[in-house]
């Protein structure tokens, strides 16, 4: 379990802290039910205000509001201009941070057998997340929630602008009815932590080889990469998955009905292409490696959701040719 420790403190910027910021909870518990439409509860993270040109990762700590556990069918989110993505994961409760604390960095805690699990992200500013109503014998897929859970925002900022910036992030989870019954379903992710682009390379390629989960149907998939990105992809075989040539937008590829994907190969292929040949920036005469910067990194995961599962799954490789599955 020693590469699923790396892999998080790697891909998700969760080692250790830096500086601590006390900011305002700002949580709130409503009624749930599919019917209602109300959300179970709500999460904004505390305004922080970024100058001029600042690229930063912020994390926010806090504990979910509900008082009983929920099974939540769909979660909206909204970020601020000035953010590049957000993951909300659930924390260990040895992360020793109160609610509210904003910090650099992120010292989520976890162990080898008490991990920090990837539960929500957005790279949009609004984002409207429904997971699917029906898995192909009639009950809904859902992500449970235990009460008061805790919890933390990773979130990635960069004020592009000349001006300073005030950001934050907002987080609503709507429940399915208390007593309903359903299939649950979790984050499977991927991350390469190998890769290197030299000054002036165009067409460079980093590529994982993973093995394909297995018992298990996918309902979403997408990528995540850097600006040096000009094309991301993912391959079940020959078979082409999903593939995209926008960096910050990837979108996605959504099966919301039977039979939902399942992949027919061993392995589950990733890969991303880079251009560094832009004159204007100067990471063009620099080498480029894996890292969490929008700015002076790159990064080449593959992420999606999958059922029925109870906790995220995933692979971390640290070369094209040596990967390992959690």
């Amino acid at each position: 379990m020693r590469f699923s420790i790396m892999f998080l403190a790697s891909a998700l910027a969760i080692t250790g802290c830096k500086q601590n910021d006390a900011g305002n909870t700002d949580v709130d518990a409503a009624g749930s039910g599919s019917g209602s439409g109300t959300s179970a509860f709500s999460v904004r993270s505390s305004d922080i205000t970024l100058a001029p040109g600042e690229e930063t990762t912020k994390c926010y700590y806090f504990h979910t509001p509900n008082t009983t556990a929920v099974p939540i069918r769909k979660w909206t989110s909204h970020m601020t201009p000035g953010s590049h993505h957000m993951i909300m994961f659930f924390a260990t409760e040895n992360s020793g941070k109160p609610d509210g604390t904003v910090d650099d960095n992120c010292g989520l805690g976890g162990s080898a057998t008490n991990i920090p699990v990837w539960v929500y992200a957005a790279q949009t500013a609004d984002q409207d997340l429904q997971l699917p109503t029906d898995d192909g014998t009639g009950m809904p897929l859902a992500q449970l929630v235990p009460a008061g859970q805790a919890a933390v925002f990773q979130m990635h900022y960069l004020n592009a602008s000349d001006s300073p910036m005030t950001v934050h992030v907002e987080l609503n989870a709507y429940a399915l009815d208390a007593a309903a019954a359903y299939t649950p379903t979790a984050a499977y992710i991927t991350y390469h932590n190998g890769i290197t682009i030299g000054p002036d390379q165009v067409g460079a390629v980093a590529t994982g080889n993973c093995n394909a989960p297995t018992g298990v149907k996918f309902w979403t998939m997408s990528s995540h990469s850097h600006k040096q990105s000009v094309h991301t992809q993912i391959n079940d075989g020959s078979n082409i998955v999903f593939q995209s040539d926008d960096w910050e937008h990837p979108g996605a590829k959504n099966w919301d009905s039977m039979p939902f994907y399942t992949f027919t190969n061993p392995k589950l292929t990733f890969s991303c292409t880079y251009n560094n040949n832009n004159q204007n920036d100067p990471n063009h005469l620099s080498t480029i490696h894996s890292g969490q910067s929008a700015v002076m990194d790159e990064m080449c995961m593959a992420t999606g959701y999958i059922f029925p599962a109870t906790q995220f799954k995933g692979c971390v490789c640290i070369s094209d040719t040596s990967c390992f599955s959690m």
